[in-house]
């Protein structure tokens, strides 16, 4: 059993160098736990908690130096992303969760659910975690490119907790970073180890960065997964877009969470 929460908890949880802003709605309801994409802010999951309502125990929070209040650190690696989500739920006394992540959070979740079966009670993974080649010399290139030209007006908006407080290096690292770990022989053997009920959501068009055609490439990786692992399915292929599926199409992310509960329980 999950100790739980009467009412909902806001508060920083101290990790390593830094803290991290939590939102832990409490009740006894199953956890889920969500994994924001890589510079977002669990904000954009409130239209996927609002759908799911009260009978869940939602548990978000903002990743290193994001949103207003995470504290900076010296480590933005993947690493110590995975690492927060075990010290964020041990803060909030949850042994047991389901995983959801967004974009860089799928990866994140990808990698929890793969590496925790007895503690992941399912995953659901909206627009990433795609085991593909993309990363290449001029690809980080172009990356590097475009934070130095994104870097102008970024410290405008960082009060309002739009955009990180990292430098355009930083971030950068941090996406080429995602790149090397989505190759096919990296996450590959991660989603192929994955033995829970895990369902994916799957945008359509671009995204930030992407030209023509790429993430549609990028999405058809996952057709050698399902096939290899009875345990991954995809839940959908919405209309949207990878930046707007959230606010567009909660409903379908929500049926998701649902869908692999009820895997679970059958199990």
């Amino acid at each position: 059993m999950n100790p739980s929460t009467s009412s909902t908890w806001t508060g920083l949880v101290p990790i390593d160098d830094t803290a991290l802003a939590v939102t832990d709605t409490g009740g006894p309801g199953i956890p889920v736990v969500y994994l924001n994409g890589q510079f977002a802010t669990q904000g954009y999951w409130r239209r996927v908690i609002a759908e799911l309502g009260t009978g869940w125990r939602h548990i978000s929070y903002d990743e290193r130096a994001r949103g207003r209040k995470s504290k900076r650190s010296a480590d933005y690696s993947f690493a110590a992303a995975v690492r927060d989500v075990d010290a964020v739920l041990a803060a909030r006394g949850v042994h047991r969760a389901v995983v959801v992540g967004w974009s860089y959070g799928a990866v994140v979740a990808a990698h929890w659910a793969s590496r925790n079966p007895e503690r992941a009670l399912g995953a659901v993974l909206v627009d990433g975690a795609f085991p593909y080649d993309w990363l290449d010399e001029a690809m980080a290139e172009r990356i590097r490119k475009l934070f130095r030209r994104l870097n102008w007006f970024m410290p405008l908006l960082r009060p309002t907790g739009l955009t990180p407080r990292m430098t355009a290096e930083q971030q950068a690292d941090s996406n080429i970073e995602l790149g090397r770990l989505s190759r096919a022989s990296e996450l590959g053997p991660v989603l192929d180890a994955i033995t829970v009920p895990t369902r994916y959501v799957i945008a359509s068009g671009t995204s930030l960065g992407s030209r023509g055609d790429e993430q549609e490439q990028i999405r058809t990786s996952l057709d050698a997964v399902t096939a290899r692992n009875p345990h991954v399915t995809v839940g959908a292929k919405v209309a949207s877009n990878h930046g707007a599926i959230l606010k567009k199409d909660f409903r379908s992310v929500a049926d998701a969470v649902r869908a692999v509960a009820a895997d679970h329980d059958e199990r």
